[in-house]
């Protein structure tokens, strides 16, 4: 059985599983798990751990899914590093180490905490081909794991859920969802040739850009608003002002470029949060 489309051996097969590793797209649910711990307080590394790898193993579940219905059954992508087979291989033990990380959360927290990772992977498994084909499940699916990583870190270390971690869900699921709106803009030709409905198919790109940057704001203002009720530590409002400078340069650029800078303004946005969480400088 052959793994790899570009080489024979251990290490062409090893280097097609790892091109699967997609960094961009990999770090946020990771640092969105890790944030979930540290929102609890006083965390335990080992759990922590385990629920990070079940996010891993779900991520890495969504990207050889979708490479491989993009590329061997809709024929979309011009190429692929993965066989069929290879496909189905990598699938396997993405989802067996998944459901064995579920398995420690199960018996290190509890049926909750194994029961809050499943969306995670049925998220990353499902996004190709049952959610990408409307606009609403393309577009929230993975902020909707974000979120989801957020609520499981956090669970896992206290064995319940609470009002902080849910408000921070909820922002970023917005900001992301509007986010993602943005980035699909980008292959706003393409999709529209194979009936692909994005929100820029459906509602145009002018205005699918002013509802992404919509969403952007409401996230932005629910920061704030989150803490002035006290929800949030007061110097959360610095990740508003630290994203909101990323965002105006990004509303002057065209998608690609926009979605880069996007992107990085999220990174850079969950930072100061963490720090904001962590160390409560204005506290």
């Amino acid at each position: 059985m052959h793994v790899s489309r570009h080489g024979r051996g251990t290490r062409a097969d090893l280097g097609a599983l790892a091109s699967q590793v997609h960094p961009v797209f990999m770090l946020p649910p990771l640092a969105a798990s890790a944030f979930g711990a540290v929102l609890a307080g006083s965390f335990s590394l080992g759990v922590a751990a385990v629920h990070l790898a079940a996010m891993f193993f779900a991520v890495y579940t969504a990207h050889v899914k979708d490479g491989f219905v993009d590329f061997h059954v809709r024929g979309e992508d011009d190429d692929h590093p993965l066989t069929e087979s290879g496909c189905r291989v990598a699938l396997a033990g993405a989802s067996l180490g998944f459901f064995a990380c579920a398995a420690g959360l199960l018996w290190l927290v509890g049926p909750g905490a194994a029961a809050l990772a499943l969306p995670a992977w049925l998220i990353g498994y499902h996004h190709a081909p049952q959610l990408d084909t409307n606009p609403v499940t393309t577009t929230t699916g993975y902020p909707a794991g974000i979120a989801v990583s957020l609520l499981g870190g956090y669970y896992a270390q206290v064995g319940a859920l609470g009002v902080r971690s849910l408000a921070f869900a909820a922002v970023l699921l917005v900001l992301l969802t509007g986010v993602k709106v943005v980035d699909d803009s980008k292959d706003y030709d393409y999709d529209r040739s194979i009936d692909k409905r994005t929100v820029a198919v459906v509602l145009g790109k002018p205005a699918a850009r002013r509802f992404a940057y919509g969403l952007m704001a409401a996230a932005m203002a629910g920061v704030v608003a989150f803490a002035a009720l006290a929800v949030f530590p007061p110097s959360t409002v610095l990740a508003v002002a630290a994203f909101g400078v990323v965002a105006a340069f990004a509303a002057r650029s065209e998608p690609t470029v926009a979605t880069m800078l996007l992107v990085r303004g999220c990174y850079v946005f969950l930072a100061v949060l963490v720090a904001a969480v962590w160390f409560e400088p204005l506290a």
